[in-house]
Formats: C-alpha cells, structure tokens, sequence
C-alpha cells in the first residue's frame, strides 16, 4: 500500500533527522498524485528554528519545489499529529488531506505538549500571549493602500 511507504519515508527521513541532531522525533511526507515532492523530519535543532516542525518543513519544500503556494492536489503523511501552527500552514497552502499516526496525547507523554497552543486557539486561556492592539499607526494603516495600488 503506498500509504505505508509514504510514512515509512517519513519515519526513515525523522530517524536519519534525530541520528544527525537536526531534529526531534517527527517526520512528514508530502505527496501529488504518485510523486513524492518531499520527506522530511523536522529540522529545529538543526536550524535553532521553532517553527521547524515537520509538517512546515515539508510544505516549505513543496511549494519552493512546485513553485507555487497552492498546495490543494497534495496529501501530507505526518508521523504525529500535526499541532496547530502546521494545521494552519497546510490550510493556507490548500492542503485537504493529511494521515497522521501518533496522537497529541502520545506527543505529550513524551515532552512534546502543545496544549497550550490549543488551549490558547480554543479561547480556554489567554494567559500564554498578551496580543496588544496599537491605534492610528500611519506607516502601518498605509501599506494597505500601497497594497492595493500595486495589485490594479
């Protein structure tokens, strides 16, 4: 079944990943169609980077690879289930489809929690951020207008 060859990818891709301390113990496979655009683990370590995650990794490659954003004919392959930052990285890109195997609550017991981000997400604590709106920013409120007049 090629389901099990696109996580083995992913699965070898996190092994060699951890082996060379470029990242922890998550991988993501990109697919369209047949082809596989990308196999990855994530690459925090490696990159000092916390959005690294797998799952962005992959969609980073995809669309330099592919050349465009939109990402909407691609299944992705997670070794984990994705946390919300790459959850929304793979709407913006379009992405439908996404198997995962490991669930959050397997992420958690082994140091990887991402409650808060949800709990965060759900409106259940704010407590993680102080989000702060500035008024009457001139420079700011202008890119808008610049925005709009180089896309006539």
């Amino acid at each position: 079944m090629c389901m099990d060859k696109y996580f083995k990818m992913a699965s070898d891709a996190t092994i060699e990943g951890m082996n060379n301390k470029v990242g922890g113990p998550f991988g993501a496979t990109i697919v369209r169609g047949d082809e596989v655009i990308a196999a990855v683990s994530n690459t925090m370590m490696r990159d000092t980077d916390p959005s690294a995650h797998a799952e962005m990794v992959a969609v980073r490659e995809a669309c330099k690879k592919l050349g465009t954003m939109d990402l909407s004919d691609c299944v992705v392959y997670a070794t984990c289930e994705p946390c919300p930052m790459c959850v929304a990285v793979m709407i913006w890109a379009g992405i439908k489809d996404v198997y995962y195997c490991s669930t959050r609550d397997d992420a958690a017991e082994n140091g990887f929690s991402d409650m808060h981000l949800r709990k965060y997400l759900a409106g259940e604590d704010e407590s993680v951020i102080n989000m702060i709106k500035v008024e009457d920013r001139e420079d700011c409120d202008l890119l808008w207008e610049h925005f709009h007049k180089l896309n006539k």
